[in-house]
């Protein structure tokens, strides 16, 4: 990972930062009930990476009675967050402490992850996605969602700068700000996470979901 998980206070205050980050939040969670349901069964069963929070096993919970969800992420403090988060649909949760290697074998008839890749270091993105596609059914949908934007600059510079503005940072920590996303975080352009999907084993890979800086994708397990 190219970044310590969340923990302490910033775990406890994460379910915060996505909604005022993201542009079109609600909708990118709306967006990607729909997608994953039309494919999944009335009881199917969802990985989820990344599921630190719980915010989307919360949505996902209230919208489909009958499905099961696996969420992982490598934070104990954010795991122990998304335990308060889902709340009454705690019975249909089960949630593991790590990576996608820590995940259950599935099979899984779909899988989502959710602003969670720009976390993920370049050489184990496609690992990573490997590791997901073993574990799914065949055709079974997979929406992924985090930051990519052009690679080249100035545009790079350009798209980190409007990142940080729509977040609300204040001009005195703005410089900073784009310093860390620019270190910190593993971005990749739109046509690469495409391209290392489809050689994951996803077919019938779409963009559905462009909210400024973030990108979003439905693909099918081949």
């Amino acid at each position: 990972m190219t970044q310590t998980p969340f923990k302490g206070t910033a775990a406890q205050n994460y379910n915060q930062g996505p909604p005022r980050q993201v542009p079109g939040f609600d909708g990118l969670h709306k967006m990607s009930s729909q997608l994953l349901a039309e494919r999944m069964p009335d009881t199917g069963r969802l990985l989820v990476l990344g599921a630190g929070g719980g915010l989307e096993l919360e949505m996902l919970g209230d919208q489909h009675a009958g499905w099961r969800f696996d969420g992982v992420d490598p934070s104990a403090d954010m795991l122990a967050l998304a335990r308060e988060t889902v709340g009454a649909h705690e019975s249909r949760v089960s949630l593991h402490h790590g990576y996608i290697d820590d995940a259950p074998d599935g099979p899984f008839d779909g899988a989502l992850c959710l602003l969670t890749f720009h976390f993920i270091a370049r050489d184990q993105r496609l690992p990573t996605l490997k590791s997901i596609h073993s574990r799914m059914r065949k055709g079974a949908p997979l929406v992924l969602a985090h930051i990519s934007f052009p690679q080249e600059e100035p545009e790079r510079s350009l798209w980190i700068a409007r990142h940080v503005a729509f977040a609300g940072t204040s001009p005195d920590k703005a410089e900073a700000a784009c310093e860390a996303i620019a270190t910190r975080l593993t971005i990749l352009s739109p046509q690469e996470e495409e391209a290392m999907l489809r050689e994951a084993g996803f077919e019938n890979v779409s963009l559905f979901y462009a909210g400024l800086s973030f990108k979003g994708w439905i693909a099918y397990a081949a």
